[in-house]
């Protein structure tokens, strides 16, 4: 198989978009898009965001001076609203009331729900760290809501239900989930078990 070095950047294709609220120093909420998100802790569960930290992101500072914020899921429908969340800063417009957005308290932090999106996730922030251009911001998950519509029988969230969005940073463009292709931890257990009964690899 032949590679080929390409041109150096971070590759973060493909990331759920998400949008993230926070209150600001006057309790007004304040909300951004964005591409850098990832789990990063089952127990307990937590996430990981990424701001950039060099265009003196409004969001990003009302996060560090809550110390809490709420992780969103829009769904593919919300596609223009979630695009000018990113595009447009807190400096220069209240963007939720533009779009029509309204805001609830969390229940767990101090931090506001949106609530035209259908899954919100409640964070307290746990560590902060400055990497390059971002502040990775890691927040420990409190609350999780969800809409009714978007659960499956047993009550988790459905990928397909939910249609989130999710980035393609090398044609910087939003798409689809796909299809499932394979259950996870089955097709490699499968081949660990067939690999320890060659190798005599006893239970």
């Amino acid at each position: 198989m032949s590679k080929k070095d390409i041109k150096l950047r971070a590759i973060v294709a493909p990331v759920p978009t998400v949008v993230v609220s926070a209150y600001d120093e006057n309790e007004k909420p304040d909300a951004c898009t964005l591409g850098l998100y990832y789990t990063c802790s089952h127990r307990p569960p937590c996430v990981t965001i990424a701001i950039n930290s060099t265009d003196r992101r409004k969001t990003l500072k009302s996060i560090l001076k809550s110390g809490a914020f709420v992780v969103h899921y829009p769904d593919s429908d919300q596609i223009r609203e979630t695009d000018y969340l990113g595009v447009e800063t807190g400096y220069n417009a209240d963007k939720l009331a533009k779009i029509g957005y309204t805001v609830t308290k969390a229940e767990k932090v101090n931090a506001p729900v949106i609530n035209e999106m259908p899954l919100a996730i409640e964070c307290k922030v746990i560590h902060t760290s400055d990497i390059g251009s971002h502040t990775q911001v890691t927040g420990q998950i409190m609350n999780v809501q969800a809409e009714e519509s978007m659960l499956d029988a047993n009550g988790r969230i459905d990928i397909e239900k939910l249609d989130p969005m999710v980035y393609d940073e090398e044609s910087h463009s939003y798409r689809h989930v796909g299809r499932i292709s394979s259950r996870a931890f089955v097709p490699g257990a499968e081949m660990k078990k067939t690999f320890d009964k060659e190798d005599g690899v006893k239970k």
